[in-house]
């Protein structure tokens, strides 16, 4: 039985070979508890570690430190990203690529980004002759300067430095300025960029932060393909006025007409759900000027995070959203701003690399399921450039960027263990 009083999987027993090792789950468990440990938030709270900021660099200290003590070399490259190779390999011979983030949105989980860290920390101790790299891409959450991936888009060159300059932190620091004692800097980000030739390929292992593996009994599956996104800054200007004295009929409240934009926008994209499986529309900040409580709001910004799986309905919804956008300012006689942030198409991965895990888990007694990925992740970034593949672990109950996530260490185990598989065939 499990911690969760679940029968733990079966496996079917591989031969042992020359050099072969074993996942270790106490080792693993140990490596995602201690990561959780670093936090500007209480535990009980949940995981919070911005890019750059104390606790994210001493997680990122521990990884560094684990992978040294298991005979690797390390190095940062110019866009904050961690890379980790076994000594005597050097830097030029083409690996596998295989990490993640540790990176949280505030008071996130535990698991989210790290068990793809870990299964590479894992990889590099329990076998040592797997030709693999671990990689911690930096900021991929997005929270921490408002834009995500920067680490791997400033790797791959799909970020140039201007952008890198423009966006800010919380402390009001661009993305060089706050990088700059973790290894960030302009002058070599063009030299040492991906590389293409020094890579076989990304392997990429991720929880799912959804409930259908969980629901369905399944503990890893292969992902398909990562859904596009396509996020947008939003505002109503009104006027502020005094909350007691103006009638009903003589408002221009900006924040009524945001409330009124955010339940037509939860409609349209159920709408477009029907057609299309998980179109999802999120509204996940609010701002609101004067946010006094005697005055009618003047201002009111919203942001909105739109997913789909084709980008026939990527562009469907956003005449959509943008016509009820419209429509509402215009009733209430508000003054609208509607500007797209960012647009990321659906990445299909790999089916090469598909077939290999599958391949590789039916060598261990293992049936590998497929799904697809609501949520986007470095590998969508990385994938133009290097055959990419992202192995998922079922998330109890689907929760995620919650404290209360959570995910079977055996089934991280279990992917180490078809990684290693994977990249020695």
């Amino acid at each position: 039985m499990n911690r969760h009083g679940e029968p733990s999987l079966s496996k079917k027993p591989t031969a042992a070979g020359p050099g072969r090792g074993a996942a270790t789950a106490a080792r693993i468990e140990q490596d995602v508890e201690r990561i959780a440990s670093f936090s500007e938030s209480e535990p009980q709270i949940g995981c919070s570690r911005p890019t750059f900021s104390p606790a994210w660099r001493r997680a990122r200290d521990y990884v560094i430190e684990e992978a040294k003590a298991s005979g690797c070399e390390v190095k940062v490259d110019a866009a904050g990203n961690v890379h980790a190779r076994r000594r005597g390999v050097g830097w030029e011979a083409p690996l596998w690529l295989c990490g993640s983030h540790i990176d949280s949105v505030p008071t996130g989980g535990k698991f989210d980004g790290v068990v793809g860290v870990v299964v590479a920390l894992e990889l590099l101790r329990a076998f040592p002759e797997a030709p693999v790299e671990l990689v911690v891409f930096a900021e991929e959450e997005g929270t921490t300067f408002g834009l995500g991936m920067l680490g791997s888009r400033a790797w791959a060159g799909t970020l140039d430095a201007g952008e890198l300059h423009r966006v800010r932190n919380s402390d009001g620091k661009s993305y060089f300025e706050a990088g700059r004692d973790h290894g960030v800097t302009e002058e070599r980000l063009q030299a040492e960029r991906l590389d293409p030739r020094r890579y076989s390929g990304l392997i990429e292992v991720h929880v799912e932060q959804g409930a259908s593996m969980w629901d369905e009994g399944k503990h890893v599956a292969v992902v398909t393909a990562i859904n596009g996104r396509r996020q947008y800054d939003c505002s109503f200007e009104g006027t502020a006025n005094h909350a007691g004295s103006t009638k009903m009929g003589g408002r221009r409240d900006a924040l009524a007409g945001a409330a009124e934009a955010i339940v037509a926008i939860e409609a349209l994209a159920r709408g477009l759900d029907l057609e299309s499986d998980h179109t999802v529309m999120t509204v996940g900040r609010l701002l609101v000027e004067p946010n006094a409580l005697n005055v009618i709001p003047g201002q009111a910004r919203f942001t909105v995070d739109f997913r789909a799986r084709t980008s026939e309905m990527l562009e469907r919804g956003d005449r959509a959203l943008r016509g009820a956008i419209t429509a509402i300012a215009g009733r209430r006689k508000l003054t609208e701003h509607f500007a797209q942030t960012e647009e990321l198409p659906p990445i299909p991965l790999d089916s090469r690399m598909r077939e290999r895990l599958r391949r590789s888990g039916k060598a261990l007694g293992i049936e590998l399921s497929e799904v697809a990925s609501g949520a986007l992740h470095d590998t969508a970034i990385i994938a133009p450039f290097l055959p990419s593949v992202m192995l998922f672990i079922a998330s109890r109950d689907g929760i995620s960027h919650n404290p209360a996530e959570e995910s079977r260490i055996e089934d991280i185990a279990q992917a180490v263990e078809i990684v290693a598989e994977a990249v020695r065939r």
